[in-house]
C-alpha cells in the first residue's frame, strides 16, 4: 500500500507546488480559504447515525471526490451541504463565512448547485427550458410582471450561449425536448444547468451512473471544465476509475464518519478500497496507511 503523503494543505505548510491534471505547475497556499467548509457535521435518524462529526473542505478550482460503501453517509453528507437536510450539529462556511441552510434555495443563493442522481429534469420541456427550470426569465413590462409571461426567446438565446461557452457539441438543437435525448445528453443538460448558475460550488451525485463509455467521457470532460473555470466540484461516485481519473482529492466515508482524505497522485485504488472497508486506516499526521 502507498505510504506517500496526500496533497491536502495543512497549516504547517507555507505552500505546496505540484502539477495539476493538465501538467501545469500550480501553487496552492496553505492559507487559501475553502470555498465550502463543513466542520463536525452530525445527522441522526432516530437511533441511526447518518453522519458523525464529519469534516469537509473544498477549495476553488478542484474536484473533491466523495466515496464510500452503501450506508457510509455520502447522500446524507451532500444533502446537508446542499440545504436538502439540516444537520443536527456542526457548522458550514462558504468563502470563510458562516452559513445556515434551511432549504436548497438558501444554498443556491450562496452559489451552490446540486445535480442529484435522479437528475430532476422535465422530459417534456426543451433544453433551454430545463436550463432555466425554476429560474425562468419573464418578459419585460406588464406582460412579465402582471401576466407572468415567459421570455422564451431570451432563455433560448442565453442557453445557446452557455452551451457553446462550455464547449458542449452533443446538444445540437436547443429547442429539442429532453425526452428525446440519450441518457448521457440528459446528464449533460443537468450538469450544464449547475454550471450556468453555480457561482461557487457544484455537487454531482453519481453523474455517470448507467452511462456508456462515450457518454461517461463527455460528462467527465464537462466536470473538468467546470473545475478549470474555478468552481469547486464535489463528485460522488462508486466508479473508482472515474474518481481516480478526475478527482484532485478523495474524501472517504465509512459508517457515517470520515475515514480520511487521500490523493489519487499518491495513493491507489487498492488503498482507497482498504480504507473504505476498514482494512486500513489513514494516519492523521502524514496520511500514510496503517
Amino acid at each position: 500500500m502507498s505510504t506517500a503523503a496526500a496533497s491536502e494543505p495543512t497549516s504547517s505548510d507555507a505552500s505546496a507546488t505540484q502539477p495539476d491534471r493538465s501538467g501545469r505547475a500550480t501553487t496552492t497556499s496553505a492559507t487559501e480559504t475553502p470555498v465550502l467548509e463543513a466542520t463536525g457535521l452530525v445527522k441522526m435518524f432516530g437511533r441511526v447515525v447518518g453522519l458523525r462529526g464529519v469534516d469537509v473542505r473544498l477549495f476553488p478550482g478542484e474536484v473533491l471526490a466523495v466515496i464510500g460503501d452503501n450506508g457510509a453517509g455520502k447522500s446524507t453528507l451532500i444533502k446537508c451541504l446542499s440545504g436538502a437536510m439540516i444537520p443536527d450539529e456542526g457548522t458550514l462556511k462558504v468563502d470563510g463565512q458562516d452559513v445556515r441552510f434551511r432549504a436548497t434555495q438558501d444554498a443556491r443563493v450562496a452559489g451552490i448547485e446540486t445535480v442529484y442522481q435522479t437528475l430532476a429534469v422535465a422530459p417534456a420541456l426543451d433544453i433551454a427550458s430545463n436550463l432555466y427550470l425554476a429560474r425562468e426569465i419573464r418578459r419585460p413590462g406588464f406582460a412579465g410582471s402582471v401576466l407572468r409571461m415567459l421570455d422564451t426567446k431570451a432563455m433560448r438565446k442565453h442557453a445557446s450561449e452557455h452551451i457553446a461557452d462550455l464547449g458542449i457539441t452533443t446538444l445540437q438543437n436547443i429547442d429539442q425536448a429532453v425526452e428525446t435525448l440519450s441518457g448521457g445528453q440528459r446528464q449533460i443538460v443537468a450538469v450544464a444547468r449547475t454550471g450556468a448558475f453555480g457561482s461557487k460550488v457544484v455537487i454531482l451525485d453519481e453523474p455517470t451512473a448507467a452511462l456508456g463509455v462515450r457518454e461517461t467521457a463527455q460528462v467527465l470532460r464537462l466536470v473538468r471544465d467546470l473545475r478549470d473555470r474555478g468552481l469547486g466540484v464535489i463528485l460522488i461516485s462508486h466508479n473508482m476509475p472515474n474518481v481516480f481519473e478526475t478527482a484532485d482529492r478523495i474524501h472517504i466515508q465509512r459508517l457515517g464518519g470520515s475515514a480520511g482524505v487521500i490523493s489519487p497522485k499518491t495513493h491507489t485504488m487498492q488503498d482507497a478500497v482498504a480504507i473504505m472497508t476498514g482494512a486500513a486506516t489513514v494516519d492523521e499526521q502524514d496520511q500514510t496507511l496503517r
